[in-house]
């Protein structure tokens, strides 16, 4: 790793970014104007000219050279751990997340990213308390798109998030998980396996240090990554005052396409996706109107045309209305599968709901 290049010159130092954001009080965006101010050797020589920017337990760190202790000891775990660090200057650093407001200075990473991949991902995210019509919609939606050559990203909650990582990992495609913690403070916790599973299809991938816990405060910090990574926003459920609101608004200002499920109005966890759609996101009802609004061409099978691959269907009838209980006798699928397929398949206009919650093909 190269050294900073001196005042006003690029950052290329992994090591060194990573010793400013290491640095107590400072934030990535005042990491970034202090690297670009001088080089580390000058901060660390005269640590008092940059008081405007770095507080005095910073400059003290600075003027001991512990902060490069620090970040040393910081490669080392985070080595052990498997995972590896990406910095704004490398080439496999996604490159629309570098552009956004505030980008961080590094990324750890448990997996891998391919360069360029952000011009083909799309973020799925929503409510935690999802309905079970909800996270079968955004499961069956991100296998459909992960087949199709997209990658997923979310958040690794639970929910929608951790719906759309399954469903990613079934279509056999690959799936970012976008931590408001360190690497190893998982959150939450019995997501470990999911985590390991996203890491070996993707990666797991955060701007906190090792040992950062998962405070309240950070996961905004993480909305803005999950609505800077990729090329589009979509929002399955979210209640009238969500994080998924948050970062669907992140993704508007970084000019972003927002996207979202529309619900009834009675629904709580609709509130928020029929406010987004209101006023202005993309009415999106399945994977086939996110892939026509992001010019991809979904697998035949993936578009629903099997029945073999789609049992539910296959249990309906046009001329014989039938009631959720003899689908799912049909199907062999749980109640809670059959009531989330029936809701995506009555939004894609392909069954009708009829009086007495009977169901016929459209």
């Amino acid at each position: 790793m190269t050294p900073l290049s001196g005042i006003g010159g690029a950052v290329d130092s992994t090591f060194d970014l990573l010793t400013l954001s290491l640095l107590p009080g400072v934030t990535p965006r005042v990491a970034r104007e202090l690297a670009l101010r001088a080089s580390l050797a000058d901060a660390l020589a005269r640590p008092d000219d940059h008081a405007d920017l770095v507080g005095p337990a910073a400059r003290a760190l600075l003027r001991t050279g512990e902060a490069r202790r620090r970040a040393q000891d910081e490669l080392r775990a985070v080595a052990a751990l498997g995972a590896r660090l990406i910095g704004r200057d490398e080439p496999d650093y996604p490159h629309l997340l570098r552009h956004v407001y505030d980008p961080p200075p590094v990324l750890y990473l448990l997996g891998d990213v391919a360069e360029g991949e952000d011009g083909h991902s799309v973020a799925v995210i929503g409510s935690r308390a999802a309905t079970p019509q909800g996270a079968t919609l955004a499961r069956d939606m991100a296998r459909q798109l992960a087949a199709a050559g997209l990658t997923i990203v979310s958040g690794l909650a639970r929910g929608i998030d951790t719906a759309a990582h399954q469903g990613a990992l079934e279509g056999g495609g690959r799936t970012l998980a976008i931590l408001g913690s360190g690497l190893d403070r998982l959150y939450p916790v019995d997501n470990a396996r999911l985590a390991r599973a996203v890491a070996g299809q993707g990666a797991v991938v955060t701007e906190f240090p090792l040992g950062t816990t998962p405070l309240p405060g950070h996961f905004p910090r993480r909305n803005r990554i999950i609505a800077g990574w990729g090329r589009a926003v979509v929002v399955v459920e979210a209640a009238q005052r969500s994080g998924a609101l948050v970062t669907a608004r992140c993704a508007l200002e970084e000019g972003r396409e927002v996207m979202a499920v529309p619900g009834h109005p009675s629904a709580p966890g609709s509130a928020g996706t029929n406010a987004l759609i209101r006023d202005g996101a993309l009415l999106v009802r399945g994977a086939a109107d996110v892939a026509e609004a992001l010019g991809v061409t979904l697998a035949a099978t993936e578009g629903g045309t099997d029945e073999a691959a789609d049992p539910v269907f296959a249990a309906l009838r046009t001329d014989a209305p039938r009631s959720v209980e003899d689908v799912q006798r049909r199907s062999g699928r749980s109640a809670s599968e059959v009531l989330g397929r029936l809701t995506e398949l009555e939004l894609a206009s392909r069954v009708r709901r009829l009086p007495g919650a009977l169901f016929v093909r459209a």
